[in-house]
């Protein structure tokens, strides 16, 4: 989905305030209900604080990205609120929140709703966006920043079969884990299988000549997750490259192990849903 043609300028505000987090909330829904006729402040903003009730959607860095998806909106809604002395809303790295990105959705739409969450966390990774959408003087300046950043990310491949390989990578780590899958839902790498695995420690301790090692070798290290997904092979470079900007160096730190392979045939595919 290319997220510039759900971005409703309308509701967008770049002197955006707010005493705390409820009156927060209470403002981004009285916002959103410019953009989604029929929809009243109030059901929306309780949409958002049930959505903020399961975890904070300040994600760090004087971001936050509200999100929920409701019964009664039939099509995406995307804002963006600049609220420039920031405010308290409970981020994960304490800071206020200086940017919001407001996404509201249908709820028979989940697949659609994530890969709207990963273009925008894609857009913001590594990019000036932030800093314009913070130096924009006026509402114009900052729908213009925000949509031409998208028109540099934004490729549509939807009609295009392209040439895959298979990924299979081991982690020993569940910290790595997590952090590559927030990194293929960055990247739209559409599904992966997650396999629960463990190294040979765990069956060596089993020979008699390894016995006196047997508390060593069934250490909770042992267990690991074996990813499998399918990639591009046009960009198996970069995205080795950013997997290894989460585990390291793979030929110098233990912990992490990666195989691609040619696929001769390959149909349907492993998206989550």
């Amino acid at each position: 989905m290319d997220i510039a043609t759900i971005l409703s300028s309308k509701s967008c505000t770049v002197n955006f305030k707010a005493g705390d987090k409820k009156k927060a909330v209470d403002a981004l829904a009285a916002l959103a209900a410019k953009s989604l006729p029929g929809i009243a402040p109030k059901p929306i903003a309780a949409a958002l604080m049930a959505r903020e009730a399961q975890g904070s959607t300040g994600f760090g860095d004087e971001i936050a990205i509200p999100h929920a998806r409701l019964a009664d909106v039939k099509e995406f809604a995307l804002f963006i609120a600049h609220a420039p002395k920031g405010v308290e809303f409970d981020s994960l790295d304490k800071k206020k929140v200086k940017l919001f990105f407001v996404i509201l959705g249908p709820e028979d739409k989940p697949e659609e709703h994530m890969k709207i969450l990963a273009a925008i966390s894609r857009s913001l990774s590594g990019t000036s966006l932030k800093k314009e959408l913070m130096n924009s003087g006026n509402e114009e300046v900052l729908v213009e920043s925000f949509l031409r950043h998208c028109g540099e990310n934004h490729t549509d491949n939807a009609a295009v079969k392209h040439k895959m390989k298979l990924l299979i990578l081991i982690l020993y780590l569940d910290e790595f884990l997590y952090q590559i899958m927030e990194y293929f839902m960055e990247e739209d790498i559409e599904g992966a299988t997650i396999i629960d695995s463990s190294g040979m420690g765990r069956y060596v301790s089993n020979i008699p000549l390894f016995a006196t090692f047997i508390g060593f070798l069934n250490e909770q290290k042992n267990t690991s997750s074996t990813i499998l997904a399918t990639i591009p092979a046009d960009r198996e470079e970069e995205i080795i490259r950013g997997i290894e900007s989460i585990t390291g160096d793979m030929d110098r730190k233990q912990g992490a192990m990666l195989i691609t392979l040619d696929i001769g045939f390959w149909k349907g595919s492993m998206k989550m849903m």
